[in-house]
């Protein structure tokens, strides 16, 4: 089988944990995105990397059939290589070491939200507030737009319904629950023959005992019940609302995904579950990648998927960091473009989250990588509207039918127009396995061409066609690339634009070039960095109560019994998830904002924390008053379980060998055709210098440098484009 992405992590001395024993642990990193599965399997300080074609109908399909590598199963990975197996290191190696962990990036939540597919859920209310999660904000996305429609409430109004009860902000019961009204309560809530129940108090944060109550009540009717002071214990009723109604709306369908691709995995595994090193418990078998860049047991993650939605892109940004921090960059910025969208996020040594997200029109107040997603990817579909204006996205083409160049769409995408252009300097991807039809891809083409040619007075032909489109996609993420820099007052110049993604390399140098980002990192194997983000990250669990303390009035003492109360909880979660001693570690923060304000800004609990909240203010914001006074609103404890992470690989020499281009394509830049050198990536060693025009191939992903632009491969075999 042709891996193009089976190559080394480290020296002889990464085989070692910190520990300096060998390393036993397989784990396998899986990122199901719209068009490709990808996976990578660590052992040993080895990785394995591929990519197959993603089920939409089926996402777990997908997956089972990747899985068989950790186990030395046979693999179909195209019909040209269907039935073959692992080289005979990598077959003896998965016989030795059954696979441990295997880490999953999904979009199954996701999905479900922004199709509106997930279960019939009812709200259960403090009577008289049955009507918040409709009536939100007054704040409008669109303030001049009075067109502007509103997105629908994830619960119609005939399943809201109001408890007779009322708990005070400090906890104390003003209004007991009225037990009549709550049995006539469960028998409305059984004729709507909910699929799932949010309930969501005011103020249960303080003190959750009618939740719990209406829980045990409700739990008759045998549905899963999502309970907002285990969800988001902290205040704002709206979004608190909103989050736990997301999140039962998600269960029953992330359930039931989670535990058919549970017993895929246990029957392909022979029912084997290894042991994580240095657990004395058994860990699971199989973990979800949270959107807060950490993950999860699978059990958790299908109890709570509001913590999943930004799964895969959040595996991304944990994988770009690690790789920069190896070659000594610290400020990036994401460029993560696949097949159906692109993501993009900022990140100053480390990964920003927020509680104040909103997918798929409805906000979830849950810590989420602050990531900003568009709907433009290689699949993206390019037509011409009915102004004669070319549009590209954000529908895609997907896996299935997929790019015209794949065989079976009809509709011409980004990927066809960079085929037309000669951009991929060859005709196939993935190293052979996907052939690349391109006089199908010229046809329809041209088919597009002439449908600009009706609002043009000009000739169109295909390639200029072709460029058209790669100039709207691109346009389209440099908007993004903007919203996370410049409309946040960070300037691009100081940042190095990270790309990955099975077709980043071919859009990242026109990108870098329009904001002006001096330089460009594309990793080893790209492709799947998302998926070996999955595997690097660790488990990761958050809590956190709102207090509502005013810093001229600070009681240590209670912030510290929180912070306990918390804390205990934490430990007692990592112990489940497998985690002891100094395999766990425990994070405080406290959330501080200028009183009057409507949001707060994270800051670590400790000595000074009010003068790291007013510098963390000036930066995001521009400006501080630390004459101003503040309050913390909630206490945050972030629990971390330490997992194994395989080293990146350094050399410790440069090359002075000058590389030899494999073959010479012609491809289009600008709407001239010129000879351009192309170069397998397998055979640039550290130091390697190139210049442009040139192409890079790889298994998982395709390299554009532009005339003009030089390129460096450093000592960690990744590319820098200046």
């Amino acid at each position: 089988m042709s891996t193009g992405g089976d190559f080394d992590l480290g020296s002889k001395n990464s085989r070692k944990t910190s520990r300096g024993e060998a390393s036993t642990l397989t784990r396998i990193g899986i990122d199901t995105g719209g068009t490709f599965t990808d996976f990578i399997v660590a052992q040993a300080g080895k990785l394995f990397a591929f990519k197959l074609p993603s089920t939409p109908h089926n996402p777990a399909s997908a997956i089972l059939e990747g899985a068989a590598p950790a186990t030395g199963r046979q693999l179909s990975v195209g019909a040209k290589h269907r039935g073959e197996q692992l080289d005979g290191r990598a077959r003896q190696v998965a016989a030795d070491h059954t696979p441990a962990e295997i880490v999953h990036g999904t979009t199954v939540a996701t999905n479900a939200l922004l199709e509106r597919k997930g279960a019939r859920t009812a709200l259960v209310t403090t009577e008289g507030f049955e009507d918040v999660i409709e009536i939100g904000r007054q704040a409008r996305p669109r303030l001049y737009d009075f067109m502007v429609t509103r997105t629908p409430p994830l619960v119609p109004a005939e399943l809201r319904f109001g408890a007779r009860e009322r708990t005070l902000p400090d906890g104390s019961i003003l209004t007991p629950l009225d037990e009549s009204q709550l049995q006539d309560l469960v028998r409305q809530v059984t004729r709507q023959k909910p699929e799932s129940i949010a309930v969501c108090l005011l103020f249960s944060f303080a003190n959750p005992e009618h939740e719990l109550r209406i829980a045990i009540a409700l739990g008759e009717l045998g549905v899963p019940i999502s309970l907002s002071h285990k969800i988001l214990p902290e205040y704002r009723e709206y979004e608190r609302t909103s989050t736990t109604v997301i999140n039962a709306y998600l269960v029953p369908l992330m359930s039931r995904y989670l535990r058919s691709l549970i017993d895929g995995l246990e029957n392909s595994l022979g029912g084997r579950v290894g042991q994580g090193s240095g657990a004395k418990s058994r860990r699971p078998l199989l973990r979800v990648m949270q959107s807060n860049g950490g993950s999860v047991s699978a059990e958790a993650a299908a109890a709570e998927p509001v913590r999943a939605i930004l799964s895969g892109p959040a595996g991304g940004v944990v994988g770009a960091l690690r790789v920069a921090a190896a070659a000594g960059i610290r400020d990036i910025i994401t460029f993560d473009m696949g097949g159906t969208s692109t993501d993009v996020a900022l990140c100053r040594g480390e990964a920003r989250t927020t509680n104040e997200a909103t997918v798929a029109g409805v906000p979830v107040a849950v810590p989420i990588v602050d990531i900003h997603t568009v709907g433009a990817g290689g699949g993206s579909i390019a037509r011409v509207d009915m102004a004669g204006a070319l549009r590209v996205g954000p529908e895609s083409a997907g896996a299935d039918p997929g790019p015209v160049c794949y065989g079976r769409g009809e509709l011409i995408t980004v990927t066809d127009a960079n085929l037309v252009l000669g951009r991929f300097g060859a005709p196939s991807l993935l190293g052979g396995e996907m052939p690349l039809d391109l006089e199908r891809a010229r046809q329809y083409m041209s088919g597009l061409a002439a449908e600009m040619e009706r609002f043009s007075a000009k000739r169109v032909p295909a390639e200029r066609a072709a460029l058209g489109v790669i100039s709207v996609a691109n346009a389209n993420m440099e908007k993004a690339l903007r919203a996370v820099s410049v409309e946040r007052g960070q300037d691009p110049r100081l940042f190095t634009l990270v790309s990955f993604g099975g077709a980043g390399g071919l859009h990242a140098a026109e990108l870098a070039a329009a904001l002006r980002i001096p330089r460009i990192m594309i990793p080893r194997s790209p492709g799947t960095l998302s998926a070996l983000g999955v595997l690097l990250g660790d488990v990761v669990k958050d809590y956190s109560r709102t207090i509502m303390m005013k810093s001229v009035d600070l009681d240590v003492r209670l912030i510290e019994r929180q912070f306990k109360t918390l804390e205990l909880d934490a430990k007692h979660d990592l112990a489940e998830e497998g985690f002891r001693g100094a395999a766990s570690k425990l994070v405080r923060s406290v959330a501080v904002r200028y009183i009057g304000q409507s949001f707060e800004i994270d800051v670590p609990w400790e000595r000074g924390f009010a003068s790291r909240f007013h510098e963390a203010h000036r930066q995001r914001y521009g400006y501080s008053d630390p004459n101003r006074p503040t309050e913390i609103v909630s206490v945050r404890v972030k629990a971390i379980g330490l997992t194994e992470k395989p080293p990146i690989a350094r050399s410790n020499k440069k090359s002075r060998i000058r590389p030899k281009p494999a073959f010479t394509a012609g491809v289009y830049f600008a709407g001239r055709k010129l000879p351009t050198s192309v170069y397998e990536r397998d055979t640039l060693e550290p130091g390697a210098r190139i210049a442009g025009p040139a192409i890079v191939i790889e298994y998982s992903s395709t390299t554009l440098i532009p005339p003009e632009r030089k390129a460096e491969v450093d000592l960690g075999w990744n590319i820098l484009i200046d």
